[in-house]
């Protein structure tokens, strides 16, 4: 049932150290089997890591703090188009789409957190520390996810009228 309106947006408080909705929502994303202590304790790792490295390497362009980092993160990974398969007259296509906000937000959370899952022999919060800054610079794995998706619609964009 897509679409359906919900209270979920009313009902998620913001996050108890910096007050964000986004980062709490992004709390809930990393979390696995309802060890919510657990995601808290992996992200605010991430970013007291990432302060410590604002502090030693400088801060990158507009980014005071951790929280900065995350926005910015987040906002240079999401995706403006994706390709949707649609059948037409016995035949699949890769029809590009525009993206609504929700689920940009969602595809950005899910490509940087499974590209911190994917990376072996880290702690999690090491691995989320350096895709976020990584990300903020638009660099590492999850940017390259969305310059992937981003190619594969404008490699389709001749079917661009089946929308």
């Amino acid at each position: 049932m897509a679409g359906r309106i919900t209270k979920a947006d009313e009902q998620l408080r913001p996050d108890p150290r910096y007050g964000n909705r986004v980062l709490s929502r992004f709390i809930n994303c990393i979390m696995t089997d309802g060890r919510k202590t657990s995601a808290e304790r992996v992200v605010y790792d991430a970013m007291d890591m990432i302060d410590k490295r604002l502090k030693a390497e400088g801060h990158p362009e507009g980014c005071e703090s951790a929280v900065d980092v995350f926005d910015r993160a987040i906002n240079n990974v999401k995706p403006h188009v994706e390709v949707r398969s649609k059948r037409i007259g016995g035949a699949n296509y890769q029809v590009p789409m525009q993206v609504g906000p929700k689920r940009r937000q969602s595809l950005a959370f899910r490509w940087i957190i499974g590209a911190c899952r994917s990376e072996k022999g880290r702690p999690m919060h090491e691995k989320l520390a350096n895709e976020l800054f990584a990300a903020s610079k638009g660099e590492g794995k999850a940017m390259g996810t969305r310059e992937q998706t981003h190619r594969m619609a404008d490699a389709n964009r001749a079917f661009a009228h089946f929308a």
